[in-house]
């Protein structure tokens, strides 16, 4: 394939951030900028049976793989289309049965080599940035990062020396596994739930902004690049790398800590939304600086050690009432400084609703979903993905606990943000109209 570039956009030397992507034509809020489909992509082990392994399609009817017993298909179109990548996988896992463990990551970059093996010209993936020019950043990767690299690296020997002939040298794996950690993608869901990880090349030429211009969102495995804000010719197109609920100083450690870069965003310099987002509450006697910066470093500490525990314990009611226990305690600390409206506090609040939703308390899961709406249309911007999906998820609960005209109400508030950042013509969409059309 030839490099014939993104209609309406261009790629540039961005100052003082390198490469970028610019538009050379308007684009209106909602309108699609770009779309790109995944170089390579793999669906996470827990959607399996949920999702089509090749096209990512939620369906019921799915068939499995004959051989693993493990991906599940659409039909044999999909089964045959994915059966290159998903080979290697299959005779591995046939021959470590439940041994078989390699992490998202190894499972992707796994893919990457194959491809890369069976590739030898510009994919659609690739018309403005092809994979190998992704930045490593290498010498920027402090020791935990490199042993969590090695890690993984060892871990492809591993699992799939056997299945894949002639895997590069340590020096190109290693190059490639800190490429993909720096500028992989996961892909999720209508509610933001984690449905697999991949590389889209071309999206990953974007810059990162605290106030973007646009949105990427998925229509099976392709990314689509909509626009947020109203964009002129000659402006720069950015992307948000991370979540936006934080204040600047979070933001700031995140990206230099996974990007390795300090922001210098408008929303950075100006700290606009920070006092807002660390909104104290109203008591006679306010507390003194030290113990709001006492109190910040304990919420991080929780949101870090909440994390751990989530990540370790088994899925088990026992671990599930801890994990709600250790919200509930962390809300009640925060609370005697923090407002409801505190970031940190939302963050906890949004945790405890999770696992309210695994556990099936709808009650409490609608409780917390109520406490976190309105402070999230507050501190994300206009057109957020994080918005919708509360509105999606406290519509469906609402709608479940037959609150029917509650439950329209915040499915229509969803709909009208997810037809700017999906766009009008998305099964999403479609989805969402239906279950309104439905309560009529």
């Amino acid at each position: 394939m030839k490099n014939e570039g993104i209609e309406g956009t261009e790629r540039f030397l961005s100052p003082g951030k390198g490469r970028g992507l610019r538009a050379v034509r308007h684009f209106s809020v909602g309108e699609l900028v770009f779309a790109c489909p995944a170089y390579s992509y793999v669906l996470t082990v827990n959607e399996r049976g949920a999702h089509c392994e090749h096209c990512f399609t939620r369906r019921d009817d799915l068939f499995k793989c004959g051989k693993c017993k493990q991906a599940y298909y659409c039909n044999v179109d999909c089964q045959r289309g994915d059966w290159s990548m998903h080979k290697p996988e299959c005779l591995a896992m046939c021959a470590y049965g439940e041994n078989w463990c390699p992490s998202e990551t190894v499972r992707l970059v796994a893919r990457i080599i194959m491809k890369q093996k069976v590739t030898t010209e510009r994919t659609p993936s690739e018309r403005l940035l092809l994979l190998r020019e992704f930045e490593a950043h290498l010498d920027k990767m402090d020791s935990e990062k490199d042993e969590l690299n090695q890690a993984d690296l060892a871990a492809l020997h591993h699992f799939y020396s056997k299945h894949i002939s002639n895997i590069p040298d340590e020096q190109s794996l290693t190059e490639l596994f800190a490429q993909v950690n720096c500028n992989g993608f996961t892909i999720e869901d209508e509610e933001l739930s984690h449905l697999g990880s991949a590389v889209f090349p071309d999206v990953a030429l974007m810059n990162h902004s605290c106030n973007p211009n646009v949105i990427v969102t998925y229509k099976g495995t392709v990314a689509e690049v909509r626009a947020v804000q109203e964009i002129n010719p000659g402006d720069e197109i950015f992307d948000s790398y991370i979540d936006l609920l934080y204040p600047t100083e979070d933001r700031k450690e995140r990206l230099l800590d996974s990007y390795f870069f300090t922001c210098q965003c408008t929303e950075c310099t100006t700290k606009s939304k920070d006092k807002a987002k660390m909104e104290i509450r109203k008591l006679s006697s306010p507390p003194e600086p030290g113990e709001i910066q006492s109190m910040v470093r304990y919420a991080k500490n929780v949101i870090e050690e909440f994390r751990r525990a989530k990540h370790y314990k088994n899925i088990l009611l026992p671990p599930l009432l801890e994990l709600l226990e250790m919200c509930e305690l962390s809300q009640e600390k925060m609370g005697a400084i923090f407002a409801d409206t505190n970031v940190y506090m939302l963050h906890m609040m949004y945790q405890a609703m999770g696992v309210c939703l695994y556990m099936q308390d709808w009650d409490g899961a609608m409780s917390y979903g109520e406490k976190i709406i309105q402070p999230y249309s507050v501190h994300y911007p206009a057109y957020s993905l994080n918005v919708a999906s509360m509105y999606l998820k406290l519509g469906r609960l609402y709608l479940g606990l037959e609150r029917k005209t509650q439950g329209v109400k915040a499915l229509k508030k969803a709909l009208a943000i997810m037809e700017v950042t999906h766009g009008k013509d998305h099964h999403y969409v479609a989805e969402v109209k239906r279950e309104i059309e439905d309560q009529k």
